[in-house]
């Protein structure tokens, strides 16, 4: 490939990455300070708009992806945000202060992610993803929203619905004019859509220069990318000292990847599943969720000592990417 050819496409990813992460956070901004202006409780507003711009941009590059003809980076980058949110981000977080999930209803989503995990893998295991299993999904992700509303505007919950609500409270407000607000969200729109549409096709061309799979890209360099907006929000939570919204960032972004943008991307373009996915990334996604568990489910402190583990654990995961499992293995 020419040397210009490369430049271009270097900079065509990193023009999408700038444009899928400023409009998703544009977008989330701008849609949260409406929420406000219409007088929607904070709790929905954390449990809906946060919860789905927070996982935007994974959903809109796996369906770009899908539709492009490249389903590995779309089942990449669900499975690759996985693992990124529990071993980079609880890692980093628990570096940056020492965490801990004090809360019942983490404990209950912590179960409820296992859960999901297991299926998901199973899912992806099988190797093929079809519309059925997709609408499957999306009916699982809408039991469990309702089922956490219900608990939480009935006083069963107080503890997750003042999550919620800081949760909320974190995306900063906006001062403008309705109009702009508006303006602002379609802006958004217009951002991530672009940036996703830039972020794939600058990504599929630098995979077939580097020799690398498609799989391995979305795996890596996509999902890293587009789990910086929970980075972001976990660490600041963490050094306020929000351990409960820090963990509850990475559970339900977790869900979402999977019920959400897997469900999503399975009923726009099913897919078949890449045999490395299969054999190696998944086991390393379920192994990840369950090495986070006696942390949710115990209630154990997760210090500076685990969250170095966690990052080498993922340094590790990704040379072996690189390197090749069956190199390695």
């Amino acid at each position: 490939m020419p040397a210009e050819l490369g430049r271009m496409e270097y900079v065509q990813v990193i023009g999408g990455f700038v444009l899928l992460l400023g409009g998703a956070e544009v977008l989330l901004r701008g849609s949260v300070a409406i929420a406000r202006r219409l007088q929607i409780s904070t709790l929905v507003i954390g449990m809906t708009i946060v919860a789905f711009g927070t996982s935007l941009p994974e959903l809109v590059v796996s369906l770009d992806a899908a539709f492009s003809g490249s389903p590995d980076i779309a089942v990449g980058n669900i499975v690759g945000s996985n693992v990124a949110n529990l071993l980079l981000i609880i890692g980093v977080s628990g570096l940056v202060l020492p965490i801990a999930a004090r809360s019942n209803p983490l404990v209950r989503d912590g179960l409820t992610l296992l859960a999901v995990t297991l299926l998901f893998a199973a899912l992806l295991w099988y190797g093929f993803v079809g519309r059925e299993v997709g609408v499957a999904l999306l009916v699982l992700l809408l039991a469990f929203l309702a089922r956490s509303y219900w608990q939480e505007t009935r006083g069963q919950s107080d503890v997750s619905a003042e999550r919620l609500a800081q949760e909320a409270a974190e995306v900063g407000e906006i001062t403008a004019a309705t109009w702009i607000l508006w303006v602002a969200v379609v802006a958004g729109l217009a951002g991530v859509a672009l940036g996703a549409d830039l972020l794939v096709k600058g990504s599929v061309v630098l995979a077939r220069a580097a020799g690398v799979s498609e799989a391995v890209i979305g795996l890596s360099l996509i999902a890293i990318g587009t789990s910086l907006p929970e980075l972001a929000a976990s660490v600041v939570a963490a050094l306020r000292g929000h351990s409960d919204i820090a963990v509850g960032n990475v559970v339900g972004s977790n869900l979402f990847n999977m019920l959400c943008v897997g469900g999503g991307v399975a009923v726009a373009a099913p897919f078949h599943v890449a045999e490395q996915i299969q054999t190696f990334d998944v086991w390393v996604m379920l192994a990840a969720t369950l090495a986070f568990m006696p942390f949710l489910l115990a209630r154990v402190r997760f210090g500076r000592m685990m969250g170095a583990l966690f990052l080498v654990a993922y340094v590790g995961y990704m040379a072996v990417l690189f390197i090749g499992p069956s190199n390695v293995f």
